[in-house]
């Protein structure tokens, strides 16, 4: 554990719990993409297998449980508490264009070729696109909350932050995982120009928008 992978948790943990907090506050998921909160839930399933095999600490145990549980009730919140406000009309990604060549890619490059390493691998490769729903969504509706922003930013935040933790330990602990770094990127990238419509405009307190 370093201050980049701690922080990068703790950004990750507070995009999910504003996520949280904007649907049961606002009793809405508007603007909430449910392809994409599927996609998460589908991530951490398949990375998280690991909880029935293996024992690290209690941080880590506590951690997955809880990325786990809160992308089901996220989920639950959008098709079934709050299903009356879910805008699945802008909600049209095609999911199975990320998923069936993702997991194509799980079989063909990953460290081992056994289940749960294969499983790890597609949660990894998963990640790096599952935000593109949200914002496909955002791009049609052309703005999203500021609320939804907030979460938006705090979940690539902690992206970015693991990308400084995968060199922290490249350089003190001799660690290189391509498989992560290259998903990593590729979300990260992904973030870009969100990050500078967030820094340029919700700073400033306006709402972001996308080209539609």
């Amino acid at each position: 554990m370093n201050v980049f992978r701690l922080i990068g948790d703790m950004s990750h943990l507070l995009a999910i719990l504003l996520l949280l907090l904007k649907m049961w506050k606002s009793r809405s998921v508007a603007g909430i993409s449910g392809k994409s909160q599927i996609l998460f839930a589908l991530v951490f399933t398949t990375r998280y297998l690991d909880l029935f095999t293996s024992f690290i600490s209690v941080y880590n145990t506590c951690m997955k449980v809880f990325f786990i549980s809160s992308s089901y009730v996220t989920v639950y919140f959008i098709y079934q508490h709050f299903k009356a406000t879910y805008d699945s009309n802008h909600d049209t990604f095609r999911v199975e264009f990320l998923v069936v060549p993702v997991g194509g890619l799980a079989f063909l490059v990953n460290h081992e070729f056994s289940p749960l390493e294969i499983l790890w691998t597609f949660s990894i490769y998963l990640e790096s696109v599952a935000i593109l729903p949200q914002l496909f969504m955002v791009s049609k509706t052309g703005e999203a909350e500021t609320i939804t922003s907030h979460y938006l930013f705090a979940l690539g935040s902690y992206r970015a932050l693991y990308l400084l933790n995968w060199i922290y330990r490249y350089y003190f602990e001799g660690f290189f995982d391509l498989i992560a770094v290259v998903a990593g990127c590729v979300q990260t990238i992904l973030y870009c120009d969100f990050f500078y419509l967030y820094i340029t405009k919700v700073l400033k307190g306006k709402k972001i928008s996308l080209p539609a």
